[in-house]
């Protein structure tokens, strides 16, 4: 079994990433620097990341709110409610970006009536961060809904006759329980976010210096056959999120600890 374990995590995880980076490390000398600092690769990843932020903090509130809902009150519709929030993990990201387009385009009236109140969303940044907030919106609910379904409500009972207030009662035992799960939610929901491709190149315009995203560069490298520049703006994406990703580790290690 450790056998086929160690297989598979080879196989899978390890060897693909040590690829990855033994490519670029070896173009390091030559176009390494010179592709991974062009204007537009830099442009991308500003754009990348801080759309990827913005999604996944709206999620975080937006899905602690729909987390709230679903395990404290009962209402017609629940369940129904309840299976459509895992819709996004089974649907194409194409798909997904074909339907947004239909809802926000200028042929809808929705789209209408934002393009009369001078923004439009399709072929643009608010196009992107759409796509991003529909494909990473599951991950917040799906890492705290089973956390917050086992608090015992005795110690919140217990607190209300302590007479703590229902905002010191929230602050001082529910919050602290949550803290783990909604930053797990937040790391898969930024991740998700970050990779994000099928969805992103249907709603955006895909030009440089305007909105165009790293995944979306990357494709348009390997389209142009420069196996090199993909490489490369791939390698950077990696390690700038396994950075992030240890760092936001380290503080869910010292939050429990703490």
């Amino acid at each position: 079994m450790a056998i086929f374990i160690s297989f598979y995590f080879i196989s899978f995880l390890v060897l693909p990433i040590i690829i990855l980076f033994s490519t670029s490390i070896s173009t390091f000398e030559q176009v390494f620097w010179q592709k991974a600092t062009a204007p537009v690769a830099i442009c991308a990843y500003q754009l990348s990341f801080s759309l990827s932020l913005t999604a996944c903090l709206i999620n975080t509130v937006f899905g602690f709110l729909v987390v709230w809902v679903l395990t404290r009150y009962n209402f017609p519709g629940q369940k129904l409610l309840d299976a459509l929030i895992d819709l996004p993990f089974c649907l194409p990201t194409s798909v997904a970006g074909l339907s947004i387009c239909a809802i926000y385009g200028s042929k809808s009236w929705i789209g209408q009536f934002w393009l009369n109140h001078g923004i439009q969303i399709v072929f643009t940044k608010w196009g992107v961060l759409f796509a991003m907030i529909f494909v990473s919106f599951p991950f917040v609910i799906r890492s705290v809904q089973p956390i917050f379904e086992q608090i015992d409500k005795q110690l919140e009972e217990a607190a209300w006759c302590l007479g703590a207030s229902p905002w010191s009662t929230f602050l001082k035992i529910i919050w602290p329980t949550l803290v783990p799960g909604v930053l797990t939610g937040m790391i898969l929901s930024f991740s998700r976010c970050i990779g994000e491709y099928g969805a992103i190149v249907i709603l955006s315009s895909n030009f440089p210096f305007k909105d165009l995203v790293t995944p979306v560069l990357i494709f348009q490298c390997l389209e142009q056959y420069d196996y090199t520049g993909a490489t490369v703006l791939g390698s950077v994406l990696l390690f700038v999120c396994f950075v992030l990703f240890v760092v936001i580790n380290i503080c869910q290690t010292l939050f429990k600890n703490y």
